[in-house]
């Protein structure tokens, strides 16, 4: 199918153009005399009308070939295709920062600017991709160089979009134009949100802070997006799209660098923006520009959709917009950019002046300066840069180093310093750059720690070296130094492509979607390590204890969605988790201060239920989760056994001695004073001053002093004690069951010394509140049934004489001072002696004497004798045990 472009007169016709000359020299004759009969055709056609796959064909037909790409990306991509079919030895691919090229290669994939028609090859097939992009202000000179100037031995290729038809005409008048129709439909499906975009979605923006952007709020809508952009390295790009193409994520965010025939199965186009800044200035993208990118939808016979994304002002199209995309009616391109590719180079000022130099073909205008022009002009203005440039040789190399690309955008201004840096070794002694200042330069970015921003910017700055290490006239090792490079790019893109998979893919919301076909709670739910309840492999959230909590990840508006994905399967789970708790080891299981700090039995440092308080302290009950009930019945009540079963055995040998006063405290058989006295001990903690029972303890007949003594309790001088109850074991269970009784939060852990009950410890390592099994003496406390001992001691030396000496070792043994022995000593009854030492008493250090002198009590007002038997009131005793 031909079309009715009006053919252009001689004058700007191919034959006119080589023979046209400024100031005496030809325009352009660079290819062969003898490539003049072959044929040149230009397949053109919009987008998904398989010109790519023609001219991969074409190309597989001839004995040798060469295509040049707008990408590098998808130069990659054919490279590898063209390798399945003709074999690694036989193909080359030839970009500015990559270089693979075996001995003998016959066919080069390429990007359009590092195309190799400077190195004399011969090949039978040439084609030029996208060659529309003459048109382009930046990159357009080059484009259209090769339209003009590369040549196939046999056969020329130029692909592109039908816009370019007049331009082929004019420049290449010999060309046989062919249209392609586009292979399925493409149509407008409006304007949609993010969140109802459909499945299989690429959606086009014009910045890496919007293509983030977009693919943050994907993975909170959809479980995330592979991301696309011309800056990723083939690697990252490769893994980005092979997890797109194998539906681990639905949906795909990219730049423009879509539009450039990379191949993916993509339904639907949704433009973000239909704004871009080109260099220059931000400004709406041209309808050629639209129809490439929207073009990428569908694929092959099936038909593709675009549209814009809601809420953007800036993405809506126009109704003649849409009707011209639908069509593919675009209006033809009336000129390209060109600068002239084969300048002078015997002076600086000659480069320059041709690389300004005007075309003078009407079809033809200057290309808009380039950076590589402007880091040229900035340089050449430099005098100490300027008259280090010298010969034609020299300037041709200096115009290959301001060629370097500017691959981290810091413009012309930073990228000249750098040049600058590069010629200063370049252009002096050996003419080559240090093996140490290049192989300090990749080591600095051999860093894989850091966010996708950072890997991305080094990423960038890998690339300027890996383009360096390819011009082999740079460096004495090229070859070392390039694999050194690409070593780098592919660690660091591993990297990236991790961490735009982690922070843009939510693989487990995304696994949940895509169970929302059917009923979500069929979807395969097993419990891992760590607790961990994972659907399809993916954590959803984990059993604490025996409670489900959703990942704190995950959104407000997943929760029932994850919720009823694990609902059906947690009664099984939490059986298998009752079963392996029953058979544990009795040590797995504690009581212990839950997250609030409330007493709580855990298993494996996990709440299974709370502590709360019985019939006495010594007797708690347990009260489960409400999350056991949703065990199956049999679990539940064989778990409620086990644990009754293991309280009973972990408290009854610990608070034996509690349960035994407790139990004499609750026999009417037991005398009033004794039963009241056993309930003041036990809520006293084991221990309390006897001051606070001589009432009681005078009221008391021999049977229950004999019952005292069967319970191991003790009648001292200054306490009473219970000796089993202030042992460590059944003091840290009393502190536990004693915050059950009252409600509250379990005090911090006591100093280890107190918590093992020490005999003497210091008085500000015991609680505010003092402690039952210790009394407080000056600087120190001593425990009460050693301070007994002490006393006793005191009391057999007391029937030896009426002055007598305390022999202070024993206290001393103990770790009690003088000075505190003697407190203990006055609060037993003991003084010292009145009558004075003598001088040799004084001088010989003898021990001073003491004398017994009695206790002096005071009762409590409220401790009278016990009422008589006969009496009004002899009911009080039992009043006073009912209520402690």
């Amino acid at each position: 199918m031909g079309l009715a472009y009006a053919a252009p007169g001689p004058d700007v016709g191919a034959r006119a153009l080589r023979h046209q000359a400024f100031e005496g020299r030809p325009i352009m004759t660079r290819f062969s005399p003898q490539y003049a009969q072959a044929s040149v055709t230009a397949v053109l056609g919009p987008t998904n009308t398989g010109k790519t796959h023609l001219a991969i064909e074409r190309m597989s037909a001839h004995s040798s070939g060469l295509i040049g790409f707008p990408l590098r990306l998808l130069a990659r991509e054919v490279y590898d295709r063209v390798v399945a079919i003709k074999g690694p030895k036989e193909v080359a691919l030839v970009t500015g920062e990559e270089r693979i090229v075996p001995p003998g290669a016959r066919w080069f994939l390429s990007t359009a600017e590092s195309m190799p028609l400077q190195d004399k090859r011969d090949f039978s097939f040439v084609a030029i991709d996208e060659a529309q992009l003459g048109a382009h202000p930046e990159r357009g000179h080059v484009f259209t160089d090769r339209i003009l100037n590369a040549r196939g031995r046999d056969e020329t290729m130029i692909l592109g979009s039908e816009a370019l038809a007049p331009m082929v005409r004019a420049l290449v008048p010999d060309a046989d134009i062919t249209t392609r129709p586009r292979f399925s439909t493409l149509s407008y499906a409006g304007i949609k949100k993010l969140s109802r975009l459909p499945p299989r979605s690429a959606i086009v923006a014009f910045s890496a802070e919007e293509v983030y952007a977009v693919a943050e709020m994907l993975r909170r809508f959809r479980g995330g997006a592979a991301v696309v952009m011309g800056a990723l390295s083939p690697a990252t790009r490769n893994a980005q799209v092979a997890m797109y193409q194998a539906g681990e994520v639905d949906y795909l965010v990219a730049t423009d660098a879509i539009g450039m025939g990379l191949n993916m199965d993509v339904e639907h186009v949704a433009f973000a923006s239909l704004y871009k800044y080109d260099g220059s200035r931000r400004r709406r993208l041209t309808l050629p520009e639209m129809a490439q990118i929207a073009g990428r939808a569908g694929r092959h016979q099936r038909d593709g959709t675009f549209g814009s994304v809601a809420g953007r002002a800036d993405s809506q199209f126009t109704d003649e917009e849409i009707e011209r995309i639908e069509q593919h009616q675009f209006p033809p391109l009336k000129s390209l950019f060109w600068r002239d590719s084969a300048p002078r180079f015997d002076s600086l000022g000659h480069l320059i002046a041709d690389l300004e130099r005007a075309p003078s073909n009407p079809v033809l205008k200057p290309a808009p300066e380039a950076i590589d022009l402007a880091v040229l002009r900035r340089l050449a203005d430099d005098p100490h840069v300027g008259a280090s440039v010298r010969g034609t040789a020299a300037v041709r190399r200096f115009w290959s180093v301001c060629s370097l690309p500017d691959f981290q955008h810091r413009g012309a201004e930073h990228h000249a310093s750098f040049v600058s840096q590069l010629w200063q070794h370049l252009g002096q002694g050996r003419g080559h750059i240090p093996v140490d200042f290049i192989a300090r330069r990749i080591a600095d970015l051999d860093q894989v720690q850091g966010d996708v921003e950072k890997l991305g910017a080094r990423i960038a700055a890998i690339r300027t070296w890996s383009y360096v290490a390819q011009r082999r006239d740079w460096l004495a090792d090229p070859a070392e130094m390039a694999g050194r490079a690409r070593a780098v790019e592919e660690r660091l893109s591993d990297a990236l492509h991790k961490a735009l998979a982690q922070r843009f893919v939510d693989r487990r919301t995304a696994v949940l979607l895509r169970g929302l076909g059917g009923d979500a709670s069929l979807l395969p739910v097993t419990l891992e390590e760590g607790d961990a309840i994972c659907v399809d492999g993916e954590p959803i959230g984990k059993l604490n204890g025996f409670a489900f909590v959703v990942d704190a990840q995950a959104r407000l508006a997943d929760r029932k969605l994850l919720l009823a994905a694990a609902d059906r399967h947690l009664p099984g789970l939490l059986a298998k988790r009752a079963r392996m708790l029953i058979g544990d080891d009795a040590s797995s299981v504690a009581i212990a201060g839950d997250d609030r700090g409330k007493p709580a039995l855990l298993w494996r440092g996990q709440r299974i239920g709370q502590i709360v308080r019985g019939a006495s302290l010594a007797f708690p009950k347990f009260q489960p989760d409400r999350a056991l009930e949703a065990l199956p019945r049999a679990e539940y009540e064989a778990l409620l056994a086990h644990v009754a079963g293991w309280i009973e055995a972990h408290l009854g040998q610990s608070l034996a001695p509690v349960r035994a006063l407790t139990k004499a405290a609750e026999d009417r058989r037991c005398s009033g004073p004794l039963r009241a006295l056993l309930v003041q001990l036990i809520d006293s903690g084991g221990a309390m001053p006897r001051v606070q029972a001589d009432g009681l303890i005078s009221a008391l007949d021999p049977a229950s002093r004999q019952v005292l003594q069967r319970l191991g309790v003790r009648l001292g001088s200054l306490d009473v004690f219970c000796a089993p109850m202030i042992r460590p074991e059944c003091q840290r269970q009393l502190g536990v069951m004693r915050t059950v009784q009252s409600g509250g939060v379990l005090p911090a852990p006591a100093d280890p010394q107190v918590a093992a009950l020490r005999t003497v410890v210091a008085a500000d390592a015991l609680p505010p509140a003092g402690h039952p099994a210790y009394r407080l003496l000056g600087d120190q406390a001593l425990r009460v049934d050693m301070a007994e001992k002490v006393i006793r001691a005191a009391h057999d030396r007391r029937g030896q004489a009426a002055s007598f000496v305390i022999d202070p070792a024993l206290a001393i043994s103990m770790g009690l001072s003088a000075a505190n022995a003697d407190r203990l000593m006055r609060a037993a009854g003991f003084r010292r002696d009145g009558a004075k030492a003598s001088d040799k008493e004084k001088n010989s250090g003898a021990a001073p004497l003491w004398r017994w002198r009695g206790l002096a009590r005071k009762r409590p007002p409220q401790a009278a004798q016990p009422p008589r038997p006969d009496g009004h009131f002899a009911a009080l005793a039992d009043w006073k045990v009912a209520i402690g």
